[in-house]
């Protein structure tokens, strides 16, 4: 039987499973394997400048290309630099597969240099982990592990591999199919649920579609946008659900929830049948549980049978996969009589409609509304705080268009990483990164990713100097004590902030110099007519990634806000 290397076989199931590009760092206990990727030309190693980012890159490849990211670390502070990168993998269902290296077998345990328990510190934020204990079972967890990452919910997985297992030699074979007891996740719909189901909706008076990830997760858009035309049923979205219909389509309302639109909520609100599809029911959605759509019979779609009345309780389950359910629900569908309905809800539009009240400096809205009409077919990605909130509400999603965002752990620091991620698996698609000051900075050190990649990716800073949503969740709730949430601040400043005033210090993070200190492009954007032309020069730099600085007014708010516990309907508008 052939014999081969643990690391010739790691990099043979790479290529088995049509992996171009790992996204890795380097170390002691997987120098071997990079050794091996060095002598390998079908396979790009992204080397990033923090682990934490190289997740979050391999997350935005994957998101953007629907294929499995795949990320390698060494052991000990590289593995531990992931977790944050996982967990955010994990919320938001991303298939990657993380490979860590391990000190060899007989060290484990001992507290040897540089090891962790990374399977037991990723335990409940991964689909699945396992270290690997036996060279001869290497194909078949690498085979595994892929299948695991992309089948039914998706999902991250970690896998352990130490260092001398991978250098041992052993079985050249690489398994063609998976067959994991325990594991066999069900796509297929219940026909007799599903019928149940849609005999609510010809009976409802005022039904509303509520649409979450996983609609766009499964890529079932055309089929959802196709059934939505066929019954007229008018559609909210989740954060991460937008896009999953045209933004411009007639029966698109809006997102729901803590920041969504006024009819949206107002919808949920009154509708007499919600049926949702692909979303868990965040508190960011719901906020109080029994508020919450208290007028409506409810059903559930979802691949997940746990996320199923786990925090609402609904009136029909159904396990299925997005895709696979809207497909068997256009067999069933007719017209329904929503046109007093709509009226109802285009009557909540024009009473409450969104949009930023002018203010000093740049206003973001002006910003996304340039975006929406210059960049015909892109991907925009997003950091988190009140920018992602703006861009979630005001960018125009359709053909063509993909929105990338950190929704279930609401990551900082994720933005930029995850649009060199995004352009990476998209070279030809402009690729445009909302970030704000604070998030910017936790994960700054991409830069020098990006411009090492050549990789034009344009990055909207808006700037208001301070963590803008917290500042804003102080100001409404808390009697406007700004506690650590200047980013303007120094010493010598009052420590009882009162707010903006003339004795603030200057910012103190030049973020064009910051750009030019990586060989990148750095425009600062403070009145609306430098936008064009900012978004113009940033374009023609085609061979690296431009920052371009929004200074906005720091007290910009969003609006409609719902405070935490109290009902959809009880919307904070100004």
């Amino acid at each position: 039987m052939k014999q081969l290397k643990g690391t010739s076989l790691f990099v043979k199931a790479l290529k088995e499973e049509g992996v171009d590009t790992v996204f890795g760092y380097p170390g002691g206990m997987v120098t071997d394997i990079f050794d091996e990727l060095y002598k390998e030309d079908g396979i790009e190693v992204i080397l990033p400048r923090h682990e934490q980012a190289l997740i979050h890159e391999a997350d935005g490849y994957a998101r953007s290309t629907g294929k499995v990211g795949v990320c390698l670390v060494t052991s000990g502070p590289g593995a531990a630099n992931t977790v944050t990168g996982i967990a955010t993998a994990y919320y938001d269902s991303v298939p990657l597969v993380c490979f860590s290296g391990q000190v060899p077998l007989h060290l484990i345990g001992n507290d040897a240099f540089q090891e962790v328990d990374i399977i037991g510190m990723t335990r409940g934020i991964c689909k699945f982990g396992m270290i690997l204990k036996n060279r001869e079972d290497l194909g078949r967890v690498i085979k595994e592990a892929f299948y695991i990452a992309r089948t039914g919910k998706p999902g991250p997985v970690v896998i352990d591999l130490p260092k001398n297992l991978m250098v041992e030699m052993g079985s050249a074979e690489y398994p063609k199919e998976v067959n994991i007891r325990g594991y066999k996740p069900s796509t297929g719909v219940h026909i007799g649920q599903l019928k149940k189901a849609m005999g609510l909706l010809w009976k409802a008076k005022k039904p509303l579609m509520l649409i979450g990830g996983g609609v766009n997760i499964a890529r079932a858009g055309a089929l959802l946008t196709q059934f939505v035309e066929e019954t007229k049923i008018p559609v909210v979205t989740t954060i991460m659900g937008k896009g999953a219909i045209d933004t411009d389509h007639p029966y698109y309302i809006g997102n729901l929830g803590m920041h969504g639109e006024y009819a949206a909520n107002m919808a949920v609100s009154e509708c007499d049948v919600l049926y949702s599809i692909g979303t868990r029911f965040s508190d960011r959605v719901t906020s109080k549980i029994s508020e919450f759509a208290k007028n409506a019979q409810i059903v559930h779609i979802d691949i997940d049978s746990a996320a199923i009345s786990k925090n609402i309780k609904v009136d029909i389950p159904i396990v299925a996969d997005a895709g696979e359910a809207l497909a068997a629900m256009l067999k069933y569908n007719k017209r329904c009589d929503t046109d007093e309905w709509m009226e109802i809800i285009r009557g909540w539009k024009a009473e409450h409609p969104l949009g930023m009240k002018p203010a000093r400096g740049v206003c973001p809205e002006t910003v996304i509304e340039y975006i929406n009409k210059t960049f015909k077919e892109s991907i925009v990605v997003t950091d988190v705080g009140q920018h992602q909130m703006w861009t979630t509400q005001y960018l125009e999603l359709t053909k063509g268009k993909q929105l990338l965002t950190s929704g279930g752990m609401g990551t900082m620091g994720y933005g930029l990483p995850a649009a060199i991620g995004a352009k990476l698996g998209n070279p030809d698609k402009p690729v445009i990164c909302i970030s704000g000051d604070g998030g910017m900075q936790m994960n700054i050190q991409e830069m020098a990713t990006a411009v090492a990649h050549e990789l034009p990716v344009i990055i909207c800073i808006m700037n208001n100097g301070y963590l803008g949503m917290v500042r804003q969740i102080q100001e409404l709730f808390y009697s406007r004590h700004y506690s650590s949430v200047c980013t303007c601040w120094r010493k010598g400043c009052d420590t009882k902030c009162g707010g903006p005033s003339s004795k603030c210090p200057p910012y103190s993070t030049d973020f064009v110099k910051l750009a030019e200190a990586y060989d990148a492009m750095g425009i600062r954007v403070e009145k609306e007519e430098e936008i064009a032309p900012a978004f113009e020069k940033a374009m023609q730099n085609t061979k690296g990634p431009t920052i371009i600085e929004f200074i906005i007014d720091r007290k910009d708010m969003v609006y409609p806000i719902v405070q935490g516990g109290k009902p959809l309907t009880d919307m904070i508008l100004e």
